[in-house]
């Protein structure tokens, strides 16, 4: 990666001169994810696709090997008791050379100079020369004191996510990639530099604001929910209203039936 942990007390010492020489200002620092920045080039992505299919055919080489030396020492244990001396050197000798053979392989695959470093490192290091690039553009332009990075290989423990330049570096990649080579309007885009102050105060402010927000928007659901109890109680009143007027006329209707059913039904006993 970009730093690596031998340059760790080389930073360090870096930052304390740092605060001393320009005690006047605070520091301006950022920090890249080159983790996120690979995971993010389709290039990178495609390439290590293809470099992981070759190291699990690796492994199933390896596990082959491996396999093929403990069944010819199942054979030789097995038949041990009924070959010579020398048939039992041979055999010894095959299996030593096969396991010397198998180390030899394995080393050649995965060992410190083996195929998987070096093409992991071929793999990265267009990408990282880019980044490394890109970072030179941003700290020259933008004034950055440091500019760290932050990934599996380095030692960040923590950082603010408003020092994040990923996506600063990643957009200018980008823009290179397409054969343009002026990424001034991405170095305009970016956000003001925030001090801690000045992002505490900022996050305070938006806060607050965020609090004012929830604190109207409560105070119109309270209205509206007023609001709404008020039509619900009018809604009620006038339908308790409407069934009242509606029973009376309904029992006027059944005293006036009763009535014509009275004169009616005495008519038929005078008759």
């Amino acid at each position: 990666m970009i730093f690596t942990n031998r340059y760790l007390y080389l930073l360090i010492a870096l930052i304390f001169l740092g605060l001393n020489l320009k005690a006047q200002r605070a520091n301006k620092i950022g920090y890249v994810d080159m983790d996120y920045i690979l995971e993010q080039v389709p290039e990178y992505r495609q390439s290590q696709n293809r470099l992981n299919q070759r190291v699990q055919q690796w492994k199933t080489e390896i596990e082959q090997k491996r396999q093929q030396i403990e069944d010819l020492k199942n054979q030789l244990k097995a038949e041990k008791p009924l070959l010579t001396d020398e048939l039992i050197e041979e055999k010894e000798d095959e299996i030593k050379f096969l396991e010397e053979e198998l180390l030899a392989y394995k080393n050649s695959k995965f060992g410190v100079e083996g195929d998987y470093i070096t093409q992991k490192r071929q793999l990265i290091q267009p990408i990282q020369d880019q980044v490394f690039n890109a970072i030179q553009d941003i700290g020259l332009n933008r004034s950055y004191d440091f500019i760290f990075e932050n990934s599996a290989d380095a030692l960040m423990l923590f950082s603010a996510k408003r020092h994040d330049l990923s996506d600063i570096v990643l957009r200018m990649i980008q823009i290179k990639a397409r054969g343009n080579q002026d990424t001034e309007e991405v170095l305009k885009d970016m956000k003001p530099y925030k001090s801690v102050k000045k992002a505490e105060k900022d996050e305070k402010d938006a806060a607050e604001r965020k609090a004012k927000l929830e604190e109207r928007k409560s105070e119109r659901e309270r209205l509206m929910e007023e609001r709404q109890r008020r039509f619900d109680s009018i809604k009620e009143a006038r339908e308790k209203k409407f069934e009242e007027k509606r029973q009376k006329i309904l029992k006027k209707r059944a005293e006036q039936k009763r009535k014509r059913d009275s004169i009616r039904e005495a008519r038929e006993n005078n008759n």
